[in-house]
C-alpha cells in the first residue's frame, strides 16, 4: 500500500477500475500517513477524516457497481485553505479569518467532489495568498522537498508539499501572480495556471479578483488535465500522440533571463536543448510590452487587494505578518484613476504581447529566476527578503498581466522548472505540449 503513495492520481485511479485499488483503503493509507508525518502540522491547516472516509466509501460502492463518475473517482487529494469547505474552517492562512467556517462548499471543490474525488484537509498557505516564498509565520510555514532550510514557495505552499511528501495524490491551489507554479517548480512538480474566469472562484477566499485564478499541482501533464475537467465539469483534453516535432517555441528575452541565477538558468537552457533534440525549433525573442505589463503590477494587484480587504484589515492589523501588512497598504497609495489608467496601459501590453507571439505554440521561460530562499536568512536580512520576493515571481506574473495560462514543468533539475506560456483559454492546447515536453523532460 505504500507505494500508492508516490502513484500519479491518474494512475491510482486506472487502479480503482480495474480492481486492483480499493478507495477505503487509499485513503486511509494517506490518512495514516498524514498522521505519521513529523512535517504534517506545517503542511495540513486541517485535515477531514470523517468526510475523505464517507466519500471513499461512496466512491467504492460506485467502483463496485461499474458507476464510476471519473477517472479519478475515489482518489485523495488536498486543498488550500482558501477553498471554502461546508462544515471545515477556511482561514486562508491568516489571523484575520479565524474561526471562519463555511456552510457550502467552494464551487470547484463541490465539483470535484461530484466527479468522485475525495478531499483529504486543507493545506497551510501564504497570508491571503500574498507572497510568492511561501513563508507564513502566523498560522505556519510548510517545508520544501529538497531543501530543508529554505522556503517552499508560494502562496500554495502547503498544496505543493503535499503532493511532495507523498500526503495527498494531488493539491488545488490558486495562482494570482505564480502561487501555484512557484511551489510546483520548487517541489519539482506540475503546475497549471489557468486562464482568469475559466474556473469560477465562486467560494474561494479572494486576493485579486481580476487576476485569481485556481489550478492543480500534480506529478504529472495527465493529472491536472483530468483535475481540470472534474473542477470545471468540462470533457477531459486529449493528450495522445502529442508531439513536439514541428512545434514552435519562443524565449521570452525580455525580463524573464534578467538576474537569473546560474542553477535555474543552466536547467531552463538544458531543458531547451532537449525541446529541439525531440523536433521543436525556439527562437529568442524580444517583447517590450512584457515590461509595460510588470510595471502596472503593483498597482493594478495591490489596489485590488487593499479594496477588497482594507476594512477587514485595519480593523485588526496587528494579527498580520508585517510583510503582508506592507504590502496590502500598498494599494492604498494609488488612486482610482491611477487603477482605470493602469487597466488601460495592460490592454495595449496585452495586444503587443499577442501581436508579436501569435505565430509561435507558447512561449517558454525559466519558472522562477531564483532557487528556493534561505527561511533564517528571510527572516534576517530586510534586502534579501526584497530582492528575493520579487525575484521569485517576477517571471511568473508574466502570464498572470498579460492574462495568459501558463504550465510549469520539472527539469530533472531539484527545484528548477521550466514554464510555458499560451494564449487565453488555450489550456487544452497547452496540455497537450506540456505531455510531449513531460516525456522529453523526464
Amino acid at each position: 500500500m505504500q507505494k500508492w503513495l508516490k502513484m500519479t492520481a491518474s494512475d491510482l485511479g486506472r487502479g480503482i477500475g480495474a480492481g486492483e485499488i480499493d478507495p477505503v483503503a487509499l485513503t486511509q493509507t494517506y490518512l495514516d500517513a498524514i498522521d505519521a508525518h513529523e512535517l504534517k502540522d506545517r503542511i495540513y491547516a486541517r485535515t477531514t477524516h470523517a468526510r475523505a472516509l464517507a466519500e471513499a466509501g461512496a466512491a467504492a460502492e460506485r467502483a463496485k457497481s461499474g458507476a464510476r463518475l471519473s477517472l479519478l473517482d475515489g482518489v485523495p487529494i488536498s486543498w488550500k485553505d482558501l477553498f471554502d469547505t461546508a462544515g471545515t474552517g477556511t482561514e486562508a492562512g491568516s489571523k484575520l479569518l479565524d474561526g471562519r467556517v463555511p456552510d457550502v462548499d467552494a464551487v470547484a471543490l463541490a465539483n470535484a467532489t461530484s466527479m468522485g474525488l475525495v478531499c483529504l484537509g486543507k493545506t497551510h498557505m501564504s497570508e491571503l495568498a500574498f507572497s510568492g516564498l511561501g513563508y507564513n509565520p502566523v498560522t505556519g510555514t510548510p517545508p520544501c522537498v529538497n531543501d530543508a532550510d529554505a522556503v517552499p514557495g508560494g502562496s500554495s505552499s502547503g498544496a505543493a508539499a503535499s503532493v511532495a511528501f507523498d500526503l495527498a495524490a494531488a493539491g488545488i491551489g490558486s495562482d494570482t501572480g505564480g502561487s501555484v507554479r512557484i511551489p510546483a517548480a520548487w517541489n519539482d512538480l506540475v503546475g497549471l495556471k489557468t486562464t482568469a474566469g475559466r474556473l469560477t472562484l465562486e467560494g474561494v477566499v479572494p486576493l485579486a479578483l481580476k487576476f485569481d485564478t485556481i489550478g492543480p499541482l500534480t506529478r504529472s501533464v495527465e493529472d491536472a488535465t483530468h483535475l481540470l475537467a472534474v473542477m470545471e465539469g468540462g470533457k477531459v483534453a486529449d493528450l495522445r500522440g502529442a508531439s513536439l516535432k514541428g512545434r514552435r517555441f519562443a524565449v521570452l528575452r525580455t525580463k524573464m533571463l534578467d538576474d537569473t541565477r546560474e542553477q535555474p538558468r543552466a536547467a531552463f537552457e538544458s531543458a531547451v536543448e532537449r525541446l529541439k533534440a525531440a523536433g521543436a525549433s525556439v527562437d529568442y525573442i524580444n517583447v517590450p510590452e512584457v515590461e509595460d505589463a510588470l510595471n502596472l503590477s503593483s498597482r493594478l494587484i495591490t489596489s485590488e487587494a487593499y479594496g477588497l480587504w482594507k476594512d477587514v484589515i485595519e480593523a485588526n492589523p496587528d494579527v498580520m505578518y508585517e510583510k503582508i501588512l506592507e504590502r496590502f497598504r500598498i494599494g492604498a497609495e494609488h488612486s482610482a484613476a491611477d487603477y482605470v489608467a493602469g487597466w488601460g496601459a495592460l490592454e495595449s501590453a496585452r495586444a503587443g504581447y499577442d501581436a508579436a507571439t501569435c505565430g509561435y505554440d507558447a512561449v517558454l521561460g525559466p519558472s522562477s529566476a531564483v532557487m528556493p530562499p534561505n527561511l533564517e536568512r528571510l527572516n534576517t536580512d530586510e534586502g534579501y527578503y526584497v530582492t528575493e520576493n520579487l525575484l521569485a515571481l517576477r517571471n511568473t506574473r508574466v502570464g498572470n498581466m498579460l492574462g495568459l495560462c501558463s504550465l510549469s514543468l520539472p527539469t530533472g533539475v531539484p527545484s528548477c522548472g521550466i514554464m510555458f506560456l499560451c494564449a487565453p483559454d488555450m489550456e487544452e492546447h497547452l496540455l497537450r505540449i506540456g505531455a510531449a515536453a513531460e516525456a522529453v523532460l523526464t
